[in-house]
Parts: C-alpha cells; structure tokens; sequence
C-alpha cells in the first residue's frame, strides 16, 4: 500500500478519535449541568404538583406544625432549576427528599403572616392558628417533606417532617387548565384572562392576581385594576429588563358583598376571601387567614405568586415572601403600594422605614437579617458591601437618617449604610437614603434592591 496513503489514513482516524474523545468530553460536562438544571430523572418528572396544607398553632403554648390534607395539580409551574439551592434564608424552610436514599429533591424559603404575629403583644397573651400552603414537584417515589420554622434569632422554633407515597389514594386532584394560548377562559365558573404573557408557563414565573371585594357587577373593573397593577410592576427596574420571563393572570372571583373588612371603623364585609385590615391591630395592615379557600380558587390556572387586589379606597396593604400580597386599589397610593408589596413578596425585601418609638424590635443586635436589603453589621459581607467605594467609612449614627435625607438631592444620592430599616430607627441599617422599600414617593428601587430583585428572577429562570 502507498506510504502515503497509509499516513493520510493514520491521520483521518487520529482526527476521528480526537473528535470523539471532544464529544465524549463535552457531554461528560453538559449532561450534569442538564441534570441539574431540570432533575427529571427517577425521582422527579415535572407533570404534576404536590399541594401540602397545614396548619400552624402556638402562642404562649409551644409551636406545632399540623398536616391538614394534601392535593395534587397536572403540571409544575415552580422553578425548573436550582432545586437544591435557596435563593434566601427566610423564616421557614421546606425540603423535599427522596425516602430511599436521602437525596434532596427540592428546597424553598418562605416567610408567614404566624411568624409574624409570634413578634407581637398578642402572642404572649394567647394562642392562635394560621393556614399555609405550600407546593412542591410531585415525587415519583416515596419521600419525606420537612417544614422548618425559625425565631428571629434565626434559631429553630419548629420542625415536623411526614412521609409521602405518591399513590395515596387521599390525596385531592385539583383541575387546572392545560398550558393553553388561550387569553380568556371559564374554568368551573372562575374566569380568567391573561393580562401579560411573556412566554410558556414552563419557562416564564407566573403570577396570578386574585379578586377580593369585587361584586359580579364590578367584574370589568377588577381587569382594569388588574392590567393596572401589572403595567405599574413591570415599569420598574430590574422587572422591565425581563418582563418577558413573567406571565401576569387574572382571575376574577365574585364576593357578595364590595369592598373588605375594616374592623378599626366598624366595618364588616362577607367577601370572598375574608380578607380585613387591622392585622396584627394595625390600622393599614391588610391581609387574609384564609390561605386554603385562596388557593382552592386560584388552582385553575398556572401559579408560583398571588396578588391580591382589594376593591377598597382604605389605604393599605401587605406583603409576605413566597405567600402572597394584598393591596388596596380605589386610592392615589394603590400603584406604588402594588410595588411595594411585591417587593416583599417576590423579592423577600425587607420594609426600609422605621419608627422613633422602637414598638417593633424584629431585629436583633449579633443576628444577620436574611432579607438582602438591612443590615445589623453581624454579617455585612453578605450584604452589600462590595457595593460601597472602597474608600467609603461606615458612621453608625442616627443622624444619617432623617437630616441626610433633608440635604440631599436624589441625583447625588449613594449606596452606603444608613441607620433605620425594618421599623427600627436603631441598629438597623439600609443601603440608600430612600428607595421603592421606604417611601410611597420615591420613583425606584434602590440599586441594592434592584439587584436582589434581578437575582431572583435569574435564580427562578435559568441555572445558576
């Protein structure tokens, strides 16, 4: 044979071997990050959710988690990526683990109106109930669900965990729509319509936007307020960049009577949803304890957050991570409020203002809060700091505060450390003078908040 065709020959098949020694390579590094990133594999196929209602109970007896009953959906609207990581502490935590082996499925952090009012007077005085739901991918396998609550000294208050076998003939199959490019629909009497869609319910965050104190007459005004409060959340940074990773739906669920409870004035209301204000007996705190009939009614469409829209004039409104928001719609402050709000509840941001009379000390000296915008100084570099100039001396008084905000213009504003934040004018710390998270009248997140914000939406939308 020709020397030369033999080298020639040699040659090709070194350049086939090198290839395919690439592509082996390549697919050795691709194939884990695909797992990762989507986990459909023997424990989990993202077709179906598992819905877990409890209930937790305590006060001045000790706190327990109580399983209520369990319901399953066709479809995972969750997060697809980053299933064992979390995007931050909270004050609770659920784990979803494979019973055979151990192997963390699936992790998230939340925060609940129970963690709250153990804070408050009230809870040294008695006991009380609260309803949670929570959703996670439905496993293939037998597997364990744990719930952690924690204190604000960010130790553990409570931990119950429960077994679950997928094939458990009590667990409540719910109806929802199929993916579906449907703009309005019926499901079962309760409508729909999708104000923004940004893409697939697969790869886009969904957020429903409940009626509450809406008569069957005031259905058209219900959309209106709904296309309002979305248009004035994705006008602000970082939600305007990746509008088109959100798909905003609203779903219109009649009440008997307009308007909502406003115990403080005297005034009861038989609405859908029982929401009211004067929570926690503050007068512009406004939410709801009835978290199964909520999501009863929103499981006919895809969902990860709620919005809840209050068809009243009284100003108010709350926010709490990964549960929901409710705000007031018929006064000047609804759209910044809306924002606000959702603020808590997507981006786990903590309130900025504060109090002179120190009534409210969630915030304990020594203990990092786990919200990404106040600080204590126990862990600043978790925080922002790399976003400080190098240069830039931290000054710990309160005079920072109020007479700093008085001097300013808002074009010279900085991110550094200023006292006040979390209702405390002492101890606590935020990072810009003022921001979306401290006053109704200022235009914007602050860069820190906006970075938590996008965060988040990265965290939820693509491996990181």
């Amino acid at each position: 044979m020709n020397t030369l065709k033999i080298e020639t020959a040699l040659i090709l098949s070194m350049k086939r071997l090198s290839f395919i020694a690439l592509l082996l390579s390549f697919l050795v590094l691709i194939l884990p990050l695909s797992m990762s990133a989507q986990m459909e594999n023997e424990f989990i196929k993202f077709d179906k959710t598992l819905r877990l209602n409890y209930v937790f109970t305590g006060g001045i007896n000790p706190i327990q988690i109580s399983l209520s009953n369990l319901g399953s959906y066709e479809g995972w609207w969750g997060r697809r990526y980053n299933l064992d990581k979390l995007p931050v502490q909270g004050n609770g935590k659920i784990y979803l683990r494979d019973s055979a082996s151990s192997k963390l499925l699936y992790i998230n952090s939340f925060s609940t109106l129970f963690s709250e009012w153990l804070t408050t007077d009230e809870a040294k005085r008695t006991n009380k109930a609260f309803e949670n739901v929570f959703l996670v991918p439905m496993p293939l396998k037998k597997a364990e669900v744990t719930i952690e609550l924690y204190g604000v000294d960010n130790s553990p208050m409570a931990v119950y965990t429960q077994y679950i076998d997928p094939g458990d003939i009590l667990i409540k199959p719910y109806t929802v729509i199929s993916e579906t490019d449907a703009q309005v629909g019926d499901v079962g009497g309760i409508k729909y319509k999708y104000i923004h869609r940004g893409g697939s319910s697969k790869e886009c965050i969904d957020v429903v936007i409940v009626s509450e104190g809406y008569t069957k007459e005031q259905e058209d005004k219900f959309y209106s307020d709904c296309t309002l409060s979305a248009e004035e959340i994705l006008k602000y940074e970082p939600f305007n960049t990746y509008r088109n990773r959100f798909n905003f739906v609203a779903l219109f669920v009649e009440s008997k009577e307009s308007g909502v409870s406003i115990p403080g004035k005297q005034i009861w209301k038989e609405t859908a949803l029982g929401s009211q204000f004067n929570t926690f007996y503050m007068d512009r705190y406004l939410t709801t304890l009835n978290l199964f009939k909520l999501h009863d009614y929103i499981s006919v469409v895809p969902y990860e957050h709620i919005i809840i829209l209050a068809n009243t004039a009284n100003y108010g409104g709350g926010g709490i991570y990964n549960s929901y928001i409710l705000s007031a719609v018929d006064n000047s402050w609804h759209k910044p409020v809306v924002v606000h709000e959702f603020g808590h509840s997507f981006g786990a941001l903590a309130d900025e203002y504060f109090y002179d009379d120190g009534v409210m000390n969630q915030y304990k000296p020594g203990i990092e809060p786990w919200e990404p915008n106040i600080t204590t100084l126990a862990n600043f570099e978790s925080k922002w700091k790399d976003m400080l100039s190098p240069d830039y001396k931290i000054v710990t008084k309160q005079m920072q505060g109020k007479d700093y905000l008085n001097t300013l213009k808002a074009k010279d504003y900085k991110v550094g450390v200023y006292e006040g934040g979390g209702y405390q004018s002492q101890g606590v710390y935020r990072p810009f003078p003022t921001c979306r998270m401290r006053d109704n009248r200022y235009p914007t997140f602050c860069p820190v908040c906006e970075r938590a914000i996008k965060s988040m939406i990265l965290f939820n939308t693509e491996e990181l």
